[in-house]
């Protein structure tokens, strides 16, 4: 196996990795005369990469090449789709030590979590999806005089738009089902953390992909992905993002009425329950700084029963200390820098407008003098709230900190768990298998996790309600979306 695989186009050094900074279309580098910066947020003083900035020339000569390669890819079945999207996998597992030194300097995330955890669900994703699309059964059944046949058919040529947050993870998590069920791809990632998305373009290309059959175009959301969406070409959408850039997706998707999916962010509830492991609860409830917090399945709102208020604090406090702000590459941090400075910006406008509004900051709420003036931490942030209708209780903050409310009884903790727009996750702790149970019933909420969190099965359903998003991703309801159904009867008797 070839072990040095980034090569070819323009290549800038990251982290000791050569990263194509060009578009990857037809099978080939191709350049943009417009650029836009890429910088680390690790050391922002530090420009990582100028990357070619798509346009609308490029959406569309990324989509023809995806029109071009339908046929051929539609045309291999699950079986032969699913030897490339194997040795993908295989090429994602032989490289992750590059891909984590990688992905570490352009989005933040612990080195570690990436080599240990998070990059090997890129190959999980492939390999799951190759060998679910072969594991298919056609709905078969007679009736009315006529035997009767679900198919599924390829879709088409596919948009996929994905966050800054985990974007190789996340990339491979929407492509792979689209590429199983027979679909062409053209990947938009991020452009606050493009480049590990670029190098899953040369694993593709040395897995032997035919070209055009992935595609990656990098650029700014209004720019080039404003024209992928409304190219009535596409055939399916997926985004993952803000509600307000999915409202723009959505009506370019309904103009061509194009079928499309949408995870746009969560503020899950953590419900803590008095008759809860109350150690266990705390340090998985400090453990929502993590990526500091930069995840949207995370529990931010902690709703903890009043009779146990001051001994979950006392344990939350005690788990948060030991939390270590650092490098990320370095083993003993714990909580990495935030993504960008507009980004940093934004967490602490919602942390000084909760303190202006009379919202008790109960630990943290300020920026750490971490880096410098040009550092991009911020301290762990626990926020009592005045009311539940504070801003930082009903709006997603997507940073370090959380919000600590109390209930005095389960129809209270049901009521404050539904009370925001969103319904992308919640987590229950309780020592009760009928509280849990009952629990899971009444709260909104696609993913309901207790006494656990982000324990993921690739074959379930994952989405959310509300303003958290439309459709499912995961195992067959993925591959589901990916494909047009087929009808098929045939006339009982009739020959073959």
């Amino acid at each position: 196996m070839n072990t040095t695989p980034f090569t070819g186009g323009t290549r800038v050094d990251v982290g000791g990795v050569p990263v194509s900074t060009d578009h990857y279309i037809g099978g080939q580098r191709v350049a943009s005369p417009f650029t836009f910066e890429d910088r680390s947020p690790l050391d922002w003083a530090v420009k990582l990469a100028d990357v070619s900035r798509g346009d609308e020339g490029i959406a569309a000569a990324a989509v023809t090449a995806a029109v071009d390669a339908f046929p051929e890819w539609a045309a291999m079945g699950v079986k032969g789709r699913g030897e490339v999207m194997r040795r993908v996998a295989d090429l994602i597992d032989a490289h992750v030590p590059e891909l984590a030194a990688v992905e570490c300097l352009d989005m933040a995330m612990l080195e570690e979590s990436l080599r240990l955890r998070v990059l090997a669900r890129g190959a999980r994703n492939f390999r799951a999806y190759a060998d679910l699309a072969e594991e298919y059964e056609e709905r078969v059944w007679s009736s009315n005089g006529t035997a009767n046949r679900v198919m599924r058919m390829p879709a088409g040529p596919t948009v996929v738009i994905t966050p800054w947050n985990a974007p190789f993870m996340l990339s491979t998590w929407k492509c792979a089902p689209a590429l199983a069920a027979g679909n062409t791809v053209i990947l938009k990632p991020a452009e606050w953390s493009p480049l590990s998305c670029s190098l899953l373009a040369d694993l593709c290309h040395e897995a032997g992909m035919p070209a055009g059959v992935f595609n990656v175009v990098q650029g700014i959301g209004e720019e080039v992905g404003a024209a992928l969406v409304s190219d009535p070409r596409v055939k399916r959408i997926s985004f993952t993002g803000s509600p307000e850039t999915a409202r723009h997706i959505g009506r370019a998707a309904a103009a061509n009425i194009v079928p499309f999916t949408a995870e746009l962010g969560g503020k899950g509830p953590f419900v803590v329950f008095a008759d809860a492991d109350l150690e266990a609860a705390a340090k998985k409830a400090a453990g929502q700084f993590d990526d500091s917090g930069q995840v949207c399945l995370a529990g931010t709102r902690l709703l903890v029963e009043a009779s146990v208020r001051d001994e979950f604090l006392a344990l939350f406090h005690r788990f948060t200390d030991a939390h270590v702000l650092g490098d990320s590459r370095d083993t003993a941090t714990t909580i990495s820098p935030m993504i960008h400075p507009d980004h940093l910006n934004r967490v602490a406008g919602f942390v000084d407008r909760a303190r202006a509004a009379g919202d008790t900051i109960v630990r943290g709420g300020q920026r750490s003098d971490l880096g410098g003036d040009d550092g991009l931490w911020y301290e762990p942030t626990l926020i009592e709230p005045r009311s539940n209708d504070s801003e930082v209780v009903q709006h997603e903050i997507f940073g370090p900190v959380l919000t600590f409310q109390t209930f005095a009884d389960e129809a209270e903790a049901v009521a404050l768990a539904n009370s925001t727009p969103y319904g992308l996750s919640a987590i229950v702790y309780t020592g009760s298998q009928e509280r849990a149970e009952r629990m899971g019933r009444a709260v909104r909420a696609g993913t309901i996790w207790t006494n656990c969190f982000l324990v993921r099965d690739l074959t379930a359903p994952f989405g959310g309600c509300g303003i958290s998003g439309i459709g499912r991703e995961g195992g067959d309801y993925a591959l589901d979306f990916y494909s047009d159904l087929k009808m098929f009867q045939v006339l009982d008797g009739t020959t073959s």
